[in-house]
């Protein structure tokens, strides 16, 4: 197969490590920056252009930074328009960006979250905090990304003074209901198709509550139960995301999403578990993306 990895940078650990497993198994494999692809954007003869030339693949596997949703996105729109077949859609990666969104479409499913709320106007901050059971409650920046814009609020007068802070800078926050039994820590779930290839426990440094590898944070090999992996496939699935990082806390009440990655990163989970996780969306695509094969159609 000709394969297609959209990416900014060849020597990510996640692009090369793709790149290596699709070799591995006689794959054409090809890293692409995604930024630099142009379109033709004609009916009946779509085109994605890179240097002039046009680009053909039976795969494209995306991995759009977040600061590149929007371009990314509608890159692999065209593929799609194209014909070809992306591991992970265009549609679910733009659900998986929009924090908002993405919760208010795992609710609707009935997948368990921490309670959450928002709100716009300051006038309402007092009633968006009772409506997650008062602090201490976690404050998240809906653009924030890997832990960035997330803070933790022990009072309710904190509460307000933070999320006062940021309405005055017009950034949109969600407030939401503060798991302490979690200690610090989260599961990341490596969701490929119908199951979890792989499984993290990611634990904050001491006095830390975040627990983002990025910030310090540790991991090890997990064990999940049944209804873990389930509330996982199912929220990757709800986002329409093939493959997809799904974290999790362990919370008295039983296993809650905080949220589903689209491009979630390899280095981590495959040095925790030793599970070669770049071989296992290898393999999916395979049994997926041949050719004659009844593409699954994704409504927005």
């Amino acid at each position: 197969m000709k394969i297609g990895i959209l990416s900014r940078k060849a020597d990510l650990y996640s692009t090369r490590r793709l790149r290596e497993a699709s070799e591995a198994r006689g794959h054409d494999t090809r890293i692409v920056d995604y930024i630099r692809c142009y379109m033709n954007i004609t009916s009946r003869k779509p085109r994605v252009l890179y240097a002039s030339h046009s680009l053909t693949f039976d795969a494209i596997i995306p991995r759009i930074g977040a600061s590149m949703t929007f371009y990314g996105t509608a890159v692999v729109r065209q593929f799609e328009m194209m014909g070809e077949y992306s591991v992970n859609s265009s549609i679910g990666i733009a659900r998986s960006r929009d924090k908002l969104r993405a919760l208010q479409l795992l609710a609707r499913a009935g997948v368990h979250l921490p309670v959450t709320g928002f709100a716009r106007s300051t006038k309402d901050i007092d009633g968006v905090i009772a409506t997650v059971g008062g602090a201490p409650l976690v404050i998240k920046l809906l653009e924030g990304t890997q832990g960035t814009g997330v803070v933790l609020a022990e009072t309710n007068k904190a509460a307000e003074s933070v999320i006062g802070a940021f309405r005055q800078l017009d950034a949109n926050i969600l407030v939401q209901q503060f798991i302490a039994e979690a200690g610090g820590a989260d599961v990341r779930a490596f969701v490929v198709g119908d199951r979890v290839v792989a499984a993290m426990l990611r634990q904050g440094p001491e006095g830390e509550f975040r627990s983002n590898l990025h910030r310090g944070g540790s991991a090890q090999a997990v064990k999940l139960s049944p209804d873990e992996r389930k509330l996982a496939v199912q929220a990757a699935k709800t986002m329409a995301l093939r493959v997809a990082g799904v974290d999790m806390l362990r919370s008295d009440e039983g296993p809650m999403v905080m949220e589903v990655n689209s491009s979630p990163g390899l280095e981590g989970i495959e040095e925790a578990t030793g599970v070669d996780v770049a071989e296992a969306i290898i393999r999916y695509i395979e049994k997926h993306a041949r050719p004659g094969k009844k593409r699954e159609r994704i409504q927005g």
